[in-house]
C-alpha cells in the first residue's frame, strides 16, 4: 500500500446496500496514508450516514452542487484528486455516467474530471447480467475508465451469482498496483509519432491523408502516466496537445524526420505510429495553381522512410516499434515491415476490421514479434490499446534484458 501514501483519492458512493464497504475502503485508503474526500448521491444516505464518511475521511461529505450558501466545485474536485473510484456504482448511476446524464454532483463530478476513473459495480444477478449494463460498462470502458471486476456470491436478493462490490481490501490492492506502474519507465526516454503528414503541391493543395494522431497521442500519454519522458512529434491534427509530453508540431513528412533524426540517438524507446505520406510532389508551385481545361498532371518523389533510416542506426538498447494498417495479406506484409525496418515488434491493423483504423475511437490490433510470435486483440478504445501496447514494450524489454544477462 506504499504506492497510496500522498494520494488524493476522490470516493463516489452510490444508493446500494453494499455503501457499508464504502466505510472500510475510506479507513483503508486514510490509513495507506491517503488524502480522501467523498461525494455521496442522496439515495447512498438511506444506506450510511454522511457523518460516518466525515469522520473516516477527515474530510466534509459533498452531495449536492449547492448547499446552504456554498457552491460546491465539482469541476475542482475532478481536478484535485490523483483518482476517482466509485464504489459502490448501482446499475442507475451507471447508466447516468455511461450517457452523460448529470443530474447529481457525482455525475458531474465524473463527466468533469481530468485524473483514472475506477469503478466497482454492485447490484443483483440478473441486472448485472442484463444486456443494457453490459452495454453500460463496455460504454465506461470505452470511455479508458478502468472496472473493478465484481465478486461472486449470495447478493442481497438471496440470490447466489455475480453482482458483489468487491471487497475494499481487493481494491486496494487494484488502486496499488495501478500507481505502482507509474515508475515502469521512470528515466526512460521515449518517441512517439502521431498523425498524419501534409505534402504540399501549392499554398492551399497538398497529399494527405485522414489520420487524427488519436493513437500516438494515446500511446504518448501512457507513456507518460507510466513515468517516461515523452517526446510526440505530431503531423497536422486537430486534438489538442497531451499533458505532461514534449510535443513538437509538423507538416510535412521531411519535417517529421529531422525533428526525428535529432532526438533519436538519446532515445530508448521508439514509436512509429504516424501515418506518412510515402510520397510527394517533386515540385511545390509557390502560387496557386489555376485551374485550366485539362487534366493535371503531378510527378511524385518518395518522402523519407522514418522508421526505416532510424533502424537502420538502431544500437542494441533501444527498441522500435512500427505500425502496419493493411488491406490485404496484412500479417505477410507486416512481418516483411519488421524484417525491413529492423522493428522489435510491429502493430497491425487492418481495414478489413469494422471499428479500425482512421476516424475511429476504437482500434483492433495485432502485435507480431520480430521471431515471428503474433498476439491478436478484441477491438477496444484506441486508450486501452495503448496500454497493450506500452505493456507489450515492458515485456519485451525485461526479456531482452534477461537474454542479455
Amino acid at each position: 500500500m506504499e504506492s497510496l501514501k500522498g494520494k488524493k483519492i476522490l470516493l463516489g458512493i452510490t444508493g446500494s446496500i453494499a455503501a457499508y464497504k464504502s466505510a472500510f475502503l475510506c479507513r483503508l485508503f486514510v490509513k495507506a496514508g491517503a488524502e480522501v474526500k467523498i461525494i455521496m448521491t442522496a439515495a447512498s444516505k438511506d444506506f450510511i450516514s454522511p457523518l460516518t464518511l466525515a469522520t473516516l475521511s477527515k474530510n466534509p461529505v459533498f452531495s449536492d452542487i449547492s448547499s446552504e450558501e456554498h457552491w460546491n466545485n465539482h469541476v475542482e474536485l475532478g481536478l484535485w484528486a490523483d483518482v476517482f473510484v466509485i464504489a459502490p456504482l448501482t446499475a442507475s448511476s451507471l447508466s447516468k455516467m455511461a450517457n452523460g446524464q448529470s443530474d447529481n454532483m457525482l455525475v458531474a463530478t465524473y463527466l468533469s474530471s481530468k485524473c483514472p476513473v475506477f469503478f466497482a459495480p454492485a447490484m443483483d444477478l440478473d441486472m448485472w447480467k442484463h444486456e443494457s449494463t453490459i452495454r453500460n460498462i463496455n460504454l465506461l470502458k470505452s470511455y479508458g475508465n478502468h472496472l473493478i471486476p465484481v465478486g461472486s456470491g449470495e447478493l442481497a436478493s438471496g440470490l447466489i451469482g455475480d453482482g458483489r462490490m468487491a471487497e475494499p481490501e481487493d481494491i486496494i490492492d487494484i488502486l496499488s498496483n495501478y500507481f505502482d506502474t507509474a515508475f515502469d519507465y521512470l528515466g526512460k526516454k521515449v518517441l512517439v509519432t502521431a498523425g498524419p503528414t501534409y505534402e504540399s503541391i501549392d499554398p492551399v493543395r497538398y497529399l494527405g491523408n485522414p489520420s487524427s494522431g488519436r493513437m500516438g497521442i494515446s500511446i504518448a500519454e501512457e507513456f507518460a502516466n507510466r513515468g517516461a519522458e515523452v517526446y510526440l512529434i505530431l503531423g497536422p491534427s486537430n486534438l489538442d496537445d497531451p499533458e505532461d509530453v514534449n510535443v513538437k508540431r509538423v507538416k510535412s513528412a521531411e519535417e517529421m524526420y529531422r525533428a526525428c533524426l535529432s532526438l533519436y540517438p538519446s532515445i530508448d524507446i521508439a514509436i512509429f505510429a504516424a501515418a506518412v505520406a510515402d510520397y510527394r510532389p517533386k515540385s511545390i508551385s509557390d502560387v496557386k495553381i489555376k485551374k485550366t481545361g485539362e487534366d493535371m498532371h503531378l510527378e511524385l518523389e518518395r518522402t523519407p522512410d522514418i522508421a526505416k533510416s532510424l533502424g537502420a542506426i538502431k544500437k542494441e538498447n533501444q527498441i522500435n516499434v512500427g505500425f502496419a494498417l493493411e488491406t490485404s495479406n496484412e500479417e505477410d506484409n507486416a512481418i516483411k515491415k519488421v524484417n525491413k525496418k529492423n522493428f522489435d515488434f510491429i502493430v497491425l491493423n487492418s481495414l478489413q476490421d469494422k471499428g479500425a483504423g482512421f476516424g475511429h475511437q476504437t482500434n483492433k490490433v495485432k502485435f507480431i514479434n520480430k521471431d515471428g510470435t503474433i498476439k491478436a486483440f478484441a477491438l477496444k478504445s484506441k486508450k486501452a490499446v495503448a496500454v497493450d501496447i506500452v505493456d507489450e514494450v515492458l515485456q519485451y524489454n525485461d526479456k531482452k534484458n534477461v537474454q542479455r544477462v
